[in-house]
């Protein structure tokens, strides 16, 4: 009997397992495939793998998309902290195979996005009548600034692109309408899950990003589906590149499940 935590953020809710308590037999990629998707599963935006954490270490982890793929997760490592009994106020991990930061208080968890050579912004090998723009974080985005992302059909927009032969990796489509200086709403449609997602942390990052390159506003609230917002603040922006980028928001801790062993049979 396997006992799987699970936590949420931003409307996105993930499935956690302790590398100490899962069988021999375990293999991340086959388990997400069978308890993630929506019918045959729980409904999981993804599954965690998680070491325990030693003090003074960085956090080591695994995460796999719906579809089976290994990826780096932003929202699914902040709803992770929540899983840490004593959590430091910031530590590092190692999500995936990619360096992020981690900071805890009372309120919310931050993730520093990783950074340095090849991360950041892109220019778009495709023509579009929108302004837009790819980003890098270990994962491929397009951002798409739109006068009015709720009227949008996502379902036909996103994936045209989110397929598009100019993708070499495909991408993760996320389409922002800037209501004020300092404040949007985001829609996302992501790889592995092949839908809308409440949130896409990294699309919001990178959307972020862009819009304080081009505004020099270094703070931006969006808004997601998802019920709570998520705050990305970036400290320099140098010919696209970014240094400090932080996604930050609540967390919840929901509960745990047993999976009837007939699933993982």
């Amino acid at each position: 009997m396997v006992e799987i935590i699970i936590a949420a953020a931003s409307g996105n809710v993930f499935g956690y397992l302790w590398e100490d308590e899962v069988p021999n037999s375990f293999e991340g990629s086959r388990w997400a495939k069978v308890l993630c998707p929506r019918g045959i599963g729980f409904g999981l935006d993804g599954l965690f793998l998680l070491k325990r954490p030693v003090p003074g270490e960085p956090w080591q982890m695994d995460h796999w998309e719906p579809d089976g793929a290994h990826t780096f997760c932003s929202n699914g490592t902040r709803a992770a902290a929540s899983l840490m009994t004593d959590a430091p106020g910031e530590f590092k991990a190692c999500v995936s195979g990619q360096w992020v930061g981690l900071r805890v208080d009372s309120e919310s968890v931050g993730l520093r996005m990783p950074e340095g050579t090849g991360y950041g912004l892109r220019p778009s090998p495709i023509m579009l009548e929108f302004p837009h723009v790819l980003g890098w974080t270990g994962t491929p985005h397009l951002i798409l600034e739109l006068p009015d992302v709720q009227t949008v059909d996502l379902a036909a927009f996103a994936p045209p692109l989110r397929f598009h032969a100019a993708l070499e990796q495909g991408a993760n489509i996320s389409i922002i309408e800037v209501l004020e200086p300092g404040r949007v709403r985001i829609r996302s449609w992501e790889r592995g899950v092949e839908g809308e997602t409440l949130c896409c942390g990294q699309g919001c990052a990178v959307a972020g990003a862009w819009l304080a390159q081009r505004s020099g506003l270094r703070t931006w609230l969006f808004q997601p589906m998802g019920y709570d917002p998520v705050s990305i603040t970036v400290a320099s922006m140098d010919d696209g590149e970014w240094s400090g980028l932080w996604l930050d928001g609540p967390v919840h801790r929901l509960g745990t499940l047993v999976p009837d062993p007939s699933l993982l049979a």
